[in-house]
């Protein structure tokens, strides 16, 4: 199927799942506003504990911020627009993929818009506040090439993030139950990116760079961006991470499906 084609199709799919969320207005509103107040405490967080110690293993507040907020942003954009890839519990556990099975539009693209988490709206907003304010106040020297490099950063980070999401909601296909925890056990890892690696053990760093490359979606891009030296050329990896991590949550995903065997009578 034509790329351009996947995009209209999306794009339908999408606009009628908001149709369906914008009937009841203040579930929106109630969901915008209760991701929004998260992710500021968490800021204030960060703030109180930067007040008292002003640098932590050589990273300053606002370089900090950027890591927390990127985890926000990033998840923000996964559940507005991919929603979809939580809700893969339910199409298995009550056979609501077999529908899925018989449209003539692939199967992935389907699960990804299922639903619209209207909460990743004010992760979005204040995480991209939160980003747009740590690059303002670290004073950095602008360049046409160093604008081009991070919005690629961004969207690498974007494609990591939904993977890692379809990856750990493929689970279904194998954990068969209402109470599949492990898609929110790899959701929480995540948790371990919002600061830089290097406070962690040598196994974590690593375990946050390969299996599940969180690293690439915060701290290989601030150490890029904040100009690190020690970590220079890290963040060139991100494109190959971004890369390995659709195919391998893809491949995942489709030897999900192949087992899938629907709920029978």
């Amino acid at each position: 199927m034509k790329l351009s084609r996947m995009f209209y199709l999306y794009k339908r799919l999408y606009i009628q799942q908001l149709k369906a969320i914008m009937e009841y207005n203040k579930d929106f509103y109630i969901l915008m506003c209760s991701a929004a107040l998260t992710q500021v405490l968490g800021f204030v967080f960060l703030w109180v504990i930067y007040d008292r110690i002003p640098d932590i293993n050589g990273w300053q507040f606002w370089e900090v911020t950027f890591m927390y907020a990127m985890i926000f942003l990033t998840e923000g954009i996964a559940s507005l627009f991919f929603e979809g890839t939580w809700r893969m519990g339910r199409l298995v556990n009550m056979g609501e993929m077999d529908r899925y099975l018989l449209r003539p539009v692939p199967v992935v693209l389907q699960v990804f818009c299922t639903g619209i988490g209207i909460n990743g709206l004010g992760n979005l907003l204040i995480g991209g506040v939160i980003v747009w304010q740590s690059l303002v106040h670290t004073h950095l020297h602008w360049t046409f090439g160093k604008i081009i490099i991070i919005a690629l950063l961004l969207v690498t980070a974007v494609v990591i993030r939904v993977s890692i999401n379809l990856a750990g909601n493929s689970a279904a296909f194998w954990i068969r139950n209402a109470g599949n925890a492990f898609p929110l056990m790899v959701h929480n890892l995540s948790d371990l990116a919002k600061y830089p690696i290097t406070l962690f053990p040598q196994a974590v760093r690593v375990f946050i760079s390969t299996v599940l490359p969180y690293a690439f979606i915060s701290f290989y891009p601030a150490t890029y961006i904040f100009g690190k030296s020690e970590w220079s050329g890290w963040w060139m990896l991100a494109p190959v991470a971004a890369i390995g991590s659709a195919a391998a949550a893809y491949g995942i995903f489709r030897f999900g499906l192949s087992r899938y065997e629907s709920t029978g009578n």
